[in-house]
């Protein structure tokens, strides 16, 4: 594993604080880390809500990234309560592919730590429906 694989998944870690919010809305079951092409990690925690107002842990990383004026990734990972890493849901994929509609086929995702599996998003996000 490669020291940016490695200082990512810490920075995804050290945010991972699975807390109930408030009577309607828990956070931090799933955290995320992307590094962007300028060389910053960017981290986002989940926000589960009763009502679909939610956040992926993904999407809000990414937003943090653009709400500091960057606009394009090349790694991503997310953390499961369970302290496994997957892949990003659909409309996690939707954004960044949308974001960066030229080179999104080469982000890489890391699937597992352990194994060190990595896959890219244009691996499993081969055809973009627009």
């Amino acid at each position: 594993m490669d020291q940016i694989w490695k200082e990512m998944y810490e920075a995804a870690k050290a945010v991972q604080r699975g807390r109930k919010v408030s009577d309607y809305v828990e956070a931090g079951e799933v955290s995320a880390a992307i590094y962007s092409s300028s060389g910053k990690i960017y981290t986002g925690v989940c926000i589960d809500t009763c009502s679909t107002l939610g956040i992926c842990a993904e999407r809000n990383a990414i937003f943090q990234m653009i709400t500091n004026g960057e606009q394009s990734f090349t790694r991503v990972l997310a953390i499961m309560p369970d302290g496994k890493n997957g892949a990003p849901c659909g409309a996690c994929r939707e954004l960044m592919v949308q974001l960066m509609p030229d080179t999104y086929k080469d982000v890489q995702i890391l699937m597992d730590y352990e194994t060190e599996r990595i896959v890219t998003l244009g691996e499993i996000t081969p055809e973009w429906w627009i």
